[in-house]
C-alpha cells in the first residue's frame, strides 16, 4: 500500500462533494446555546448548588474555568499615601520580614 503524499485532491476539489450545507455549524450552534440557556433559566442555580454540595471538585473546576487568566494590577503611586502611614507600613514589613526569618531559624530541619 503506497501512501498519498501531498494533495490527496485537485484544488477545489473534495472528498465528500456533498459534505456539510454551509451554515450548518452556526445554525446548530445557535440552537444549542439558546437551549442550553433556557435550561440554565429553569435549573441553574439548584444545579449549581447540587454540583457544589455534591461534587465540590467539579464545582471547583468550573470556578477555576471562569476566572480571568490574568489579572491587571493597578500602580498606584506612593504620594497618594500620607507620609506617616507609609512609614507605618515600611515598619510593619520590616517587623514581619524579622519574624519571618526568626521562624526559619528556630525551624528544625
Amino acid at each position: 500500500m503506497t501512501k498519498t503524499v501531498g494533495r490527496p485532491f485537485e484544488k477545489g476539489q473534495s472528498g465528500n462533494p456533498a459534505g456539510r450545507p454551509k451554515g450548518s455549524r452556526h445554525t446548530l450552534n445557535e440552537a444549542f446555546i439558546k437551549a442550553l440557556a433556557e435550561d440554565f433559566d429553569q435549573h441553574g442555580p439548584s444545579v449549581i448548588t447540587t454540583v457544589r454540595d455534591e461534587k465540590p471538585d467539579v464545582y471547583l473546576k468550573v470556578v477555576a474555568s471562569l476566572a480571568p487568566k490574568h489579572v491587571e494590577v493597578k500602580d498606584i503611586t506612593l504620594d497618594e499615601f500620607d507620609p506617616a502611614d507609609l512609614v507605618a507600613l515600611l515598619n510593619a514589613v520590616r517587623q514581619a520580614r524579622g519574624a519571618g526569618e526568626a521562624d526559619r531559624e528556630g525551624a528544625v530541619h
